[in-house]
């Protein structure tokens, strides 16, 4: 397979602003369309930041194609997740046979699907699933460092190129999901050390755990963040001492997708901490992103906020899987179809003179906003 980086250095300078032209054409397009000003709210907003990314104004988000890597994590031995191990792998089997919940919406919406193994702790069979195996699952982070430095580098490295050959190959907007059983004590674990928040405070019961089990979880954190002292400077660092494999490649994947000016949209929390974890490395990745879902996550309104990200909808979802990102691209492709085919005042014969009073000091129209 076809390597577009080697380093991340290089990732991260080929990651540009957004096309400022573009924008500006797109805001004038929205302020001609045959509607009250910012009367579409956020799709307005979705569609000149859509022109920002692929400087095009008029689009057609066609092609969709959701990024699933899959790794186990070691930590999964404390007893952090309600599932054992083995789900991992049967559920990245099971997303390729078209029968969990997002590869279920993939096909109803006619999105394409390919799930990485990053780092299954198991041999994989011949069912589709891309290799791209790093290890047989990350060490137990509550004993030790989950993977070495060179590793976590790797597993950036690979959620970057799987990102670009999307794209190469015609991927108009991509989503980045996981399947990973105990990553949802990765995922806090790293939004505490990045932000230096409470372990209970971004820690919820992920797939469902008793009491007994919650608390279990959250002491493997305290344990794990104290024993490592990850560096919230150095997000490298911090994916290293106590993130997954997971996490690391869809965190390339938001590098990836953001360096070939592709719009790429978040899941839920453990993808959305990823995305904090790519835009800790390279912060311009951010104007690339798109939040699908506030997840029922509780540490995903925090990991959102330090983004400077507003989800577009809440459905109260925690599947993971890229499941909010199906979702969300019939968003962005509702806010690209009014941008692309709606008609202007011109167009539909109105005269549009009784808005003038309404744009002075318009508080409506994205880009006017007081």
């Amino acid at each position: 397979m076809k390597e577009y980086y080697r380093d991340l250095q290089s990732v991260c300078t080929a990651i540009g602003p957004l096309n400022e032209r573009a924008m500006e054409e797109a805001r004038a397009r929205q302020a001609m369309l045959a509607k009250p000003p910012g009367s579409l709210g956020r799709l307005e907003e979705l569609s000149v930041q859509l022109a920002g990314i692929t400087g095009h104004i008029f689009q057609n988000l066609k092609h969709k194609h959701l990024l699933v890597f899959a790794a186990d994590n070691g930590v999964a031995e404390e007893g952090v997740s309600s599932a054992p191990q083995s789900v991992t792998l049967m559920q990245a089997i099971n997303l390729t046979r078209g029968k969990t919940g997002a590869a279920t919406m993939a096909s109803h919406f006619g999105a394409q699907l390919t799930v990485v193994d990053t780092g299954i702790n198991g041999q994989v069979p011949a069912c589709g699933i891309v290799n791209e195996k790093i290890a047989w699952g990350t060490k137990n982070l509550y004993l030790e460092p989950a993977m070495r430095r060179e590793q976590a580098v790797a597993s950036l490295l690979v959620g970057v190129n799987t990102a670009c050959r999307a794209a190469a190959a015609g991927a108009d907007v991509l989503g980045v999901g996981e399947m990973g059983i105990g990553n949802t004590t990765t995922s806090s674990a790293m939004l505490a050390a990045f932000t230096g928040a409470a372990p209970e405070t971004v820690t919820g019961r992920g797939g469902g755990l008793t009491d007994a089990g919650y608390e279990k979880k959250l002491a493997v954190i305290r344990t794990a963040l104290q024993k490592h002292k990850p560096d919230p400077a150095d997000p490298i660092d911090v994916l290293a001492k106590v993130g997954g494999f997971e996490l690391g490649a869809m965190a390339g994947a938001f590098l990836g997708a953001a360096a070939c000016r592709t719009p790429v949209v978040i899941d839920g929390f453990c993808s959305m901490v990823s995305a904090l974890c790519a835009y800790r490395l390279c912060p311009g990745v951010r104007d690339y992103l798109f939040p699908s879902h506030a997840s029922f996550e509780i540490g995903s309104a925090l990991a959102a906020k330090e983004l400077r990200l507003r989800p577009l909808f809440d459905l109260s979802m925690r599947l993971g899987e890229g499941s909010g990102c199906l979702l969300a691209f019939e968003i962005l492709s509702a806010a690209a179809a009014v941008l692309t085919h709606m008609a202007t005042f011109a167009e539909a014969e109105i005269d549009d003179a009784y808005l003038a009073d309404i744009r002075k000091g318009d508080a409506f129209t994205p880009g006017v906003r007081a």
